[in-house]
């Protein structure tokens, strides 16, 4: 695939946004179409069909992040909420070429941007094993340069950045405010829908 050309075509184009509704307030993303198109277009597909309406944030740790994009969280207290993906086999379009997700629903990972995970980015969550990334992404609450694909010194997680917050900060510090049991909130905290912006 070649991300140059994509990155080429799509350069005189804005970067899409999306707004999130959840029930502590509205968020609203960046996603970096330029420069991580694998990555946003994958988020986009599922947008566009649904596939995050009703959902909620299954882990959320205070000073670090808040964790989303499993299907089980639709119910806010299941035990298997962070276990699960797109259907696997599923597609999307990344500049005219399809790309087909694995048995498991992840996509290739794309280590191609040295955008670090500060606060407000939006950045895939995986297992730690390579091409283990499908639905789950987080945003970072602090800078957790850590988890930097590159910062290899730093730690051995690999989790590259494919947007940020451009309003609605304060809505995603309330949510990472939020009393939690295991990391889950107590009182849940859902994800109305999101809708890509005009």
């Amino acid at each position: 695939f070649d991300f140059v050309g994509a990155h080429i075509a799509r350069a005189t184009m804005p970067n899409p946004t999306a707004t999130m509704i959840t029930t502590k307030g509205d968020i609203v993303v960046e996603l970096f179409m330029d420069v991580m198109p694998l990555t946003a277009s994958n988020f986009l597909d599922l947008v566009q069909t649904g596939f995050y309406d009703g959902q909620h944030f299954h882990r959320v740790i205070d000073n670090f992040m808040l964790q989303f994009g499993c299907p089980y969280s639709k119910d806010p207290r299941s035990h298997v909420a962070g276990t699960g993906g797109p259907v696997g086999g599923s597609k999307f379009t990344v500049g005219g070429k399809t790309i087909v997700r694995d048995p498991e629903g992840n996509i290739p990972d794309e280590l191609t941007q040295r955008i670090t995970n500060s606060p407000g980015t939006l950045s895939m969550a995986n297992t730690g094993a390579p091409n283990s990334g499908g639905s789950q992404f987080f945003i970072n609450t602090v800078h957790n340069d850590f988890l930097d694909w590159w910062r290899m010194d730093l730690g051995e997680s690999q989790h590259p950045v494919f947007g940020k917050v451009v309003q609605g900060m304060d809505v995603v510090m309330a949510i990472s405010k939020t009393p939690t049991d295991d990391d889950c909130p107590i009182t849940p905290v859902k994800m109305i829908s999101i809708k890509v912006n005009p």
